[in-house]
């Protein structure tokens, strides 16, 4: 029966989906060549601050500098980025995410244009300056960006935008990270809010784009090759996975609370938060004087961690000083990504858990907490577990990460009630859910819930014999059927008539003295639903042409029922009993008759249906 809703709009798939696909195509271009640029402003940055050279090459801070150097450069750092965010854009606060999303469901998918600018800029110089940050965040925005200037020259909708916009963010990830299948999932599971054909599709595009521009900038090959030739896990390592993903999880949960608290901390302050970003930039500079390793990008440590290379001495390092300079600093309002970051930290708790248990193969538990971490900070497990894959190119682990990743999520989704992503915007007023379910409105059809015995009017009624036949005994003037379908004989309805205007006619025609027909005060009938039209279409109807009452008409039989605003609750009514009502169908002794020979029913859709 499913097929008879098959003529709806929302589903099919558009002719200017090949348009939106056309300039994906475009954005996706521009956002790997973004990302490139970004990726050498960092390397310009950090060579120029710390090595005093003029080079484009992606390094780390290194370990020998003077400590006035690696204290000062972030404090400076942050200072130039408050300067950029006050009296350039405020929008360049921030790791990027959060920024994106917001402009997505508040903002009509709209991105000023130096934003475009001044975010890779900002972001350069905090990385640069030794922040713990990723590319990954402000490449995001700044890729959305792209896609969202040129949606604006255009004429869109705000759901174009939005598709525009994703295929920018989306593009960027790809560019930066070799890994197109993260990416689209990413755009899915944070960006987007849907899963269309007319969005998927565009966005597609644009990650396949970018990333063939990607191999012709940077090369094919994995970001932190992993050689995983011959990987077997028994039973005993899957079952310790879960234990990496709880571990993983629970430094997620510590790490986003970190975050919040910090911001909260700033927000207290009795100064301006232009010069917030100042006071994480000591702070970052105080962790580098400990631990000179957890300044900058830090792909050379996730390298490390990854192919079991890392120290012991690196892994505390990672595990205790970066984790607390990257979420008290990001907490200051500064430029920079969490996926980097959180890629160390969480390879760095995988590698500590390597040192005690099985060993399975070079840094197999770096990439069990890599993966858990990103599936707890960003509460996205699936795309934990393809990023891991895709950097890593160790294919044989999917099942592992897959256990670690869920398993963090499933413990971050019990402590916490947002992920680092979306606690920001819900600070902000908004509320936000990322559970995807099928609609109830979209289950149903009109002809499940319509009143099947309507009162209808014809043309030549009288007002007096229309409000007769409208009064059904014991009925209130305001109660039941409000709306009327007036017919020309019989047949489909050419207008409608309220309640009221029955009323109001009524009385005038009683002093006046004059008769009328229902003819006169009729009006065009702005909504006719069809019985296979669904729910939800009644509902966009009803909400486009401003009504609470629609006539249902068959082709065959004519009117065959009306549909009101309390019939579309039917839906929401069977949702919630799926949900929350519970019984056992499998008895344990033999089922009571219900006096025909059979057992009791369990609640299903045809149960909201009996009493009409």
């Amino acid at each position: 029966m499913r097929h008879r809703a098959a003529h709806l709009g929302d589903f099919t798939v558009r002719p200017r989906m090949l348009l939106i696909t056309g300039g994906a195509l475009l954005v996706g271009g521009a956002g790997a060549v973004a990302a490139l640029a970004l990726l050498r402003l960092i390397g310009l940055v950090t060579n120029l601050v710390f090595y005093q050279r003029w080079r484009v090459s992606l390094v780390a801070p290194g370990l020998h500098h003077p400590w006035w150097l690696v204290l000062g450069a972030p404090v400076t750092g942050g200072l130039v980025i408050g300067l950029m965010a006050r009296y350039g854009s405020e929008k360049i606060r921030g790791h990027g995410m959060p920024e994106a999303i917001e402009a997505i469901l508040t903002g009509g998918s709209r991105v000023a244009p130096r934003v475009a600018v001044l975010k890779p800029i900002s972001a350069a110089i905090s990385i640069g300056t030794g922040g713990p940050f990723g590319a990954e965040g402000p490449i995001i925005m700044t890729g959305g960006a792209i896609g969202s200037i040129l949606a604006q020259a255009l004429r869109l909708t705000a759901d174009e935008r939005k598709t525009l916009l994703v295929s920018g963010a989306a593009a960027g990830m790809a560019a930066t990270f070799n890994s197109p299948l993260a990416s689209v999932l990413l755009a899915v599971e944070l960006l987007l809010f849907e899963w269309r054909p007319r969005s998927f599709v565009p966005v597609v595009g644009a990650v396949a784009v970018s990333t063939v521009c990607r191999g012709l900038l940077l090369g094919t090959g994995p970001i932190f090759p992993v050689s995983a030739a011959g990987l077997h896990t028994g039973g005993a390592v899957d079952a310790l996975c879960v234990l990496a993903g709880v571990i993983g999880g629970t430094l997620a949960v510590a790490a986003t609370w970190l975050v919040y608290r910090a911001e909260d901390g700033f927000a207290r302050l009795p100064f301006h938060w232009m010069w917030w970003p100042a006071i994480g930039g000591a702070v970052i500079g105080l962790g580098g004087l400990i631990e000179p390793r957890a300044l900058g990008v830090g792909y050379d440590v996730i390298d490390q961690l990854l192919t079991g290379r890392a120290t012991v001495s690196l892994i505390v390092g990672i595990l205790v000083v970066k984790t607390l300079i990257w979420s008290l600093s990001l907490g200051s309002g500064t430029s920079g990504g969490v996926l980097a970051p959180v890629f160390m930290i969480g390879g760095a708790v995988g590698a500590a858990e390597g040192l005690v248990f099985p060993q399975v193969m070079p840094g197999f538990w770096a990439m069990m907490g890599l993966a858990a971490v990103v599936g707890g900070v960003m509460r996205s497990p699936l795309t934990g577990v393809v990023f891991t894959l895709e950097l890593t190119h160790a294919w044989a682990a999917g099942l592992p990460l897959l256990i670690s990743s869920t398993a963090a999520y499933a413990l971050s989704v019990l402590l916490l009630k947002r992920s680092v992503l979306t606690e920001k915007i819900a600070r902000r007023g908004l509320h936000l859910t990322r559970e995807y379910s099928t609609d109830p409105l979209e289950t149903f059809f009109v002809e499940e819930v319509m009143d099947r015995d309507p009162d209808i009017l014809d043309r030549a009624d009288t007002l007096d014999e229309a409000l007769m036949r409208t009064l059904r005994a014991g009925e209130q003037p305001d109660d039941g059927q409000r709306l009327f379908p007036v017919t020309d004989g019989g047949g489909p309805p050419y207008a409608v008539v309220s309640r009221r205007a029955l009323l109001d006619a009524t009385s005038r025609a009683v002093n006046n003295g004059a008769p009328a027909t229902v003819a006169d005060i009729a009006a065009p009938v702005p909504v006719v639903l069809r019985p296979d039209d669904t729910l939800r279409r009644a509902a966009y109807l009803f909400a486009e042409h401003g009504i609470t009452e629609a006539p249902v008409v068959s082709v065959e039989r004519g009117i065959v029922g009306m549909v009101t605003l309390p019939h579309l609750l039917h839906a929401r009514l069977h949702d919630l009993t799926e949900e929350h009502h519970r019984q056992r169908l499998l008895p344990r002794q033999a089922p009571a008759s219900d006096g025909d020979g059979g057992t009791e029913p369990a609640p299903d859709r045809l149960k909201i249906n009996a009493d009409r």
